[in-house]
């Protein structure tokens, strides 16, 4: 393997290998480039010979990265936002601010506040773009290897890095059909339904499921569905019954009714989360402030 012959670096190689890597297709990183597929082969020929690594190698249709050229695209994001924090070091100016700028959401924390935040985006630093990951449970590496810049999630990370603020707190709901049901008619009668819920994965309930069985509430699930998103069709036009955060009234469910559970539940507290490195960076500052700015709206049915 060939050492690194550093004067042959710049920005647009470094740029590159991550786009190729969080694209995973020649084609997909020329799309978010802006550049022609083969500007792109071109640009990652001259990267494997400063590397000496293959980086990318076809599986199947498609291509996946090298182990090396995955430690090396960790190691390019660090080193591009050390280039941009250096690029904005003057006054902060949004309206040319060019990034794209990567959030972990869940589909509900993404539904209710990022289409507002995109909108002040648009308005006031049209060169930001916003990329949108899945949170899954937030940890720590997520953000010391800037997989993303934020995070939204009821569950922060604890880290002596990882800085924290509250955004809203939200309460949960029952939702159902009126034109089917009525709300249900105390414990007994909600324990007796059929309900829906939210498994992102096997053996991954929503905390609000786990924390409800562990005291003995046990509920009889009809149906489960990848993301609060998908609620919905299942409730119209049926009897089932979906404890979930009070805020989708406003969104995915909007149209549905809703009741206070019959139960006891916990409130449910958002945050959005980001590293120490971003603590005093301007953009990184502004942006938090924009999405605050979004929770009041967002939060105030």
């Amino acid at each position: 393997m060939s050492k690194f012959d550093w004067s042959d670096l710049d920005a647009r190689l470094l740029q590159l290998l991550v786009a190729v890597v969080e694209a995973g297709s020649i084609t997909g990183a020329a799309l978010r480039l802006g550049v022609t597929q083969s500007a792109v082969s071109h640009l990652l020929d001259k990267l494997r010979g400063i590397t000496g690594d293959a980086l990318f190698v076809k599986s199947g249709r498609g291509i996946v990265a090298t182990a090396r050229a995955e430690a090396l695209a960790a190691q390019a994001r660090e080193l591009l936002g050390e280039l941009e924090r250096f690029a904005r070091s003057g006054e902060f100016d949004p309206a040319r601010w060019q990034t794209t700028f990567t959030i972990a959401a869940n589909d509900f924390q993404r539904d209710v506040l990022l289409p507002s935040l995109v909108a002040r985006l648009r308005a006031q630093a049209p060169g930001v773009a916003l990329r949108v990951i899945p949170s899954d449970v937030p940890t720590l590496e997520m953000l010391r290897h800037e997989h993303c810049q934020l995070v939204v999630s009821p569950r922060p990370p604890e880290g002596s890095d990882i800085l924290q603020k509250r955004l809203f707190e939200d309460r949960y709901r029952v939702f159902y059909d009126p034109a089917v049901r009525a709300a249900p008619r105390g414990r007994a009668d909600y324990l007796a339904a059929d309900h829906i819920t939210v498994l992102y994965e096997p053996r991954r309930a929503l905390d609000l499921d786990q924390w409800l069985a562990a005291r003995g509430v046990q509920r009889r699930f009809a149906v489960m569905v990848p993301g609060f998103a998908g609620l919905g069709a299942f409730l119209r036009g049926s009897d089932l019954l979906a404890t979930v955060p009070g805020l989708l009234q406003a969104h995915s469910l909007r149209g549905l009714a809703s009741a206070e559970p019959p139960v006891p539940c916990p409130a449910l507290p958002m945050y959005m989360i980001w590293h120490v490195r971003y603590q005093h960076d301007a953009a990184h500052r502004w942006l938090r402030d924009q999405l605050e700015a979004v929770v009041g709206a967002a939060a105030a049915p």
